[in-house]
């Protein structure tokens, strides 16, 4: 394990209880690198409070408006980011300034860590490049924070070649995957009592999604495959852990495919639900596919669904290559090809002995590298290459 006696002024929109991939990843991720003595800037949310109580960190809360549609034009939250940065780092000691994004943490990051003649590194998560690129103010400002960063954390090499694209040097782009808790999400067998209150009947084949109801994912497309699988002689269910704009989308293409009955959107389920609900699944589904420039960077469920021993059904797009590996924790096919997405579900129900082998390796790989530990260990690693590197 790394020490944990680092002291990073941290800022973030995203943390926990937040919901969502990347503000997990950062909260697992600085609890193990420092104690009180690393800084956490975020949002004020509701449980807050709660959370930060016990937290390892040193959690500072402020009322920050969401920044998607609009993050160049967000001044007054800017400001306030700016000022509680600049006066926690007037009051202690920092190493570094780690920014959660690139917008608008980013530009305040690098504000501050100028000022304090600190090193600066960036998060890029994949889909923020690809969406905010088509807008040239944001794309100038993303290049202008990406290339001053003495370090840009990307979470796979699709994002590091779009990392690239944008000139941000070779040298300080660095892969590191987020990653999941490997004593949280562990194998185990399936519960009947969770099937039977969700309806799903004890002997049918379980295909498992998990993630925001929306159309990059590709959930509409597993229930475009049932009937197939169904024909096939397979008594599948598919169930839907998630919530979004997409969920009337879903029931309506259940209902169009006559699967209405073996489709169960279980919205938001309890977290100690979830692993429950990864060992209940013979098979992970997640054939993500492109929708507009929205992309799918990396794939923490993924990760979730390898540490549970699942094998997964991932689409060929983004970077979920390097959260899922084609032909050995999973098959990757083109999510847009629903014919593609029901051979390959189809493949992984029926040859139960491939599909445990791949669920092996999943959990394998997850302890030998996408463990927090592992994921904080290169992380402290990268921070020790960053601060010998300085004069």
């Amino acid at each position: 394990m790394p020490r944990r006696d680092h002291r990073f002024l941290v800022l973030t929109e995203l943390f926990l209880p937040t919901k969502g991939g990347t503000a997990v990843w950062f909260d697992e991720v600085y609890r193990r690198l420092g104690g009180r003595g690393t800084h956490v800037l975020t949002a004020a949310v509701p449980g807050g409070r709660e959370h930060d109580a016990a937290h390892p960190n040193t959690v500072h809360r402020l009322r920050l408006e969401r920044w998607e549609r609009a993050p160049l034009a967000s001044l007054p939250a800017y400001a306030r980011l700016l000022r509680a940065g600049l006066a926690v780092s007037a009051r202690h000691r920092f190493e570094a300034v780690h920014a959660g994004r690139v917008l608008p943490e980013g530009l305040v990051a690098l504000a501050v860590a100028r000022r304090r003649g600190l090193p600066l590194v960036v998060y890029a998560h994949g889909e923020e490049i690809t969406t905010w690129s088509r807008h040239a103010k944001r794309r100038l400002a993303m290049r202008h924070v990406y290339r001053r960063a003495e370090a840009v954390i990307a979470n796979s090499a699709f994002t590091c070649e779009r990392l690239r694209a944008l000139g941000v040097a070779p040298e300080r782009i660095h892969v590191i995957h987020p990653g999941v808790d490997a004593a949280r999400f562990t194998p185990g067998p399936r519960e009947p009592a969770l099937l039977e209150a969700a309806g799903i009947p004890p002997g049918a084949r379980l295909i498992l999604s998990v993630g925001r109801l929306s159309r990059r994912k590709g959930f509409d497309q597993v229930i475009r495959a049932l009937p197939a699988l169904v024909a096939r002689g397979l008594d599948v269910h598919h169930a839907v852990v998630g919530t979004g704009e997409d969920e009337a989308h879903l029931r309506q293409v259940a209902r169009e495919a006559g699967v209405a009955g073996r489709v169960h959107l279980l919205g938001h389920v309890a977290p100690e639900d979830l692993p429950r609900w990864y060992r209940a699944s013979d098979v992970f589904a997640m054939p993500n596919r492109p929708v507009g420039a929205d992309a799918e960077g990396f794939g923490m469920v993924y990760a979730e669904a390898a540490a549970c021993a699942r094998p997964a059904v991932a689409g060929r797009h983004g970077g979920t290559g390097d959260a899922v590996l084609d032909g050995i924790t999973g098959l990757r096919v083109d999510g847009a090809d629903p014919d593609a997405v029901a051979a390959a579900l189809a493949w992984l129900l029926e040859d139960r002995a491939l599909a445990e082998s791949m669920g092996r390796a999943g959990r394998a790989r997850v302890e030998r590298e996408l463990a927090w530990e592992r994921v904080a260990e290169r992380t402290a690693a990268l921070h020790r290459a960053l601060t010998e590197a300085r004069p």
